[in-house]
């Protein structure tokens, strides 16, 4: 991939797509993590007197509702640059198109979310294309959703000289060491709750890790399929054959012995530990027991490259969040490995938990990252060489 350094931007009007997907409440962000990542690739654009405009997703909202608006990451990005940040409610149409022939070098503009359209998420080319029509030179610094076919990150750089940015350049470099030599054992500790999305790359790890951990959302479904645990939701046909062909018996393989319980998503009824196969069907499955973190610590103790993505519960609710914190610590303890977690739920628990300084690298992306090391092509990252 060609890389930032490798041209000269000046006067130069550049597309850089972020990935500006944080958690917001009330319009205020919790966590921008995500916004500092990208403040090198600005700051060298800026820097190299280039007219900056910055597009995102946020979300996958269904409508063009406000709350899915980026006006609080343009605020979040003046606070941390220190300088006026334009922001537009679109993304598209003769007004971005006259306020960008506007800028001068140096001047940033955000662009409205892009899932505000449709062409967005279905990857349409006539979309793209107008997307290109608002710049000269593209920069792909969204390494979070470069597993997304989605038109600003798979199609758009195919219809502009493009360059990966720095953030983007460094998660690349950094995952390709863990994915080519890993130091052994390499242990995977997969969490979260979309498994219609992880199901590849679980195959993949099956064959590659020494130790597959498996928590939350994606640990209750396996033990569905399997029969061991009863509840809701149940996975796609497709998703069910692919765990029906998994071989529990597996030593790599661990998934929860205990866990913890409660009929209802506050705790607030009561909470108790059990064993899967005791589940009752008016309870759910909201966090890993006792006996799974110990035996998930002692696996990890003995690890020496650790990739977590994930939480192992229902981790938004305090009630439910000691396996998350539990595997945190053990991981951030263990400081003869080579630690490396991602994904926006997982980032955001180590910032509650005071531990992001504890870990190797900080991925931006959860999925992206796992499917990377699982050894699938990205759509971002190949429309980028």
């Amino acid at each position: 991939m060609k890389t930032l350094k490798d041209f000269d931007f000046k006067d130069k009007k550049v597309l850089v797509r972020c990935d500006f997907n944080v958690p917001i409440r009330n319009g205020e962000i919790l966590d921008d993590f995500r916004i500092q990542k990208t403040l090198p690739t600005i700051n060298y654009l800026k820097q190299n007197k280039a007219k900056i405009i910055l597009i995102s997703h946020l979300d996958q909202p269904e409508s063009q509702n406000k709350k899915y608006s980026l006006k609080p990451i343009a605020r979040s990005l003046e606070k941390l640059l220190g300088e006026k940040v334009k922001f537009l409610n679109a993304c598209l149409g003769k007004k971005v198109k006259t306020k960008i022939n506007k800028l001068k070098t140096g001047q940033i503009l955000l662009l409205e979310n892009l899932r505000f359209e449709k062409g967005e998420v279905e990857n349409d080319e006539k979309f793209a294309k107008e997307l290109a029509k608002l710049a000269e030179f593209y920069v792909g610094e969204a390494f979070g959703v470069s597993h997304r076919n989605h038109a600003s990150v798979a199609s758009l750089p195919k219809l502009l000289p493009h360059f990966a940015g720095l953030l983007l350049e460094n998660e690349v470099a950094t995952l390709q060491k863990v994915k080519e030599g890993p130091a052994r054992p390499l242990v995977i500790i997969i969490g979260g709750i979309k498994i219609s999305s992880k199901i590849k790359v679980i195959e993949s790890f099956l064959k590659k890790a020494d130790h597959l951990l498996f928590g939350g959302q994606i640990a209750n479904i396996i033990l569905r399929v399997k029969g061991i645990s009863i509840g809701k939701p149940w996975p796609t046909e497709g998703v069910v054959q692919k765990i029906e062909k998994m071989n529990l018996t597996d030593i790599k393989v661990h998934l929860p012995v205990d866990v913890v319980v409660s009929p209802d998503e506050t705790g607030e009824i009561y909470i108790r530990e059990t064993g899967p196969g005791n589940v009752r069907k008016e309870e759910s499955v909201f966090d890993i027991g006792p006996e799974t973190i110990r035996s998930f610590t002692n696996i990890i103790n003995e690890g020496r490259t650790i990739v977590w993505s994930g939480p192992l519960g229902l981790a938004e609710n305090k009630n439910f969040r000691k396996g998350s914190r539990e595997i945190a610590q053990a991981i951030a303890r263990n400081h003869q490995a080579f630690t490396l977690v991602g994904g926006g739920d997982t980032i955001f628990l180590l910032k509650e938990f005071n531990l992001r300084d504890k870990f190797s690298h900080i991925s931006t992306g959860g999925g992206a990252m796992l499917a990377f090391l699982a050894g699938e092509k990205l759509p971002g990252i190949e429309a980028l060489k």
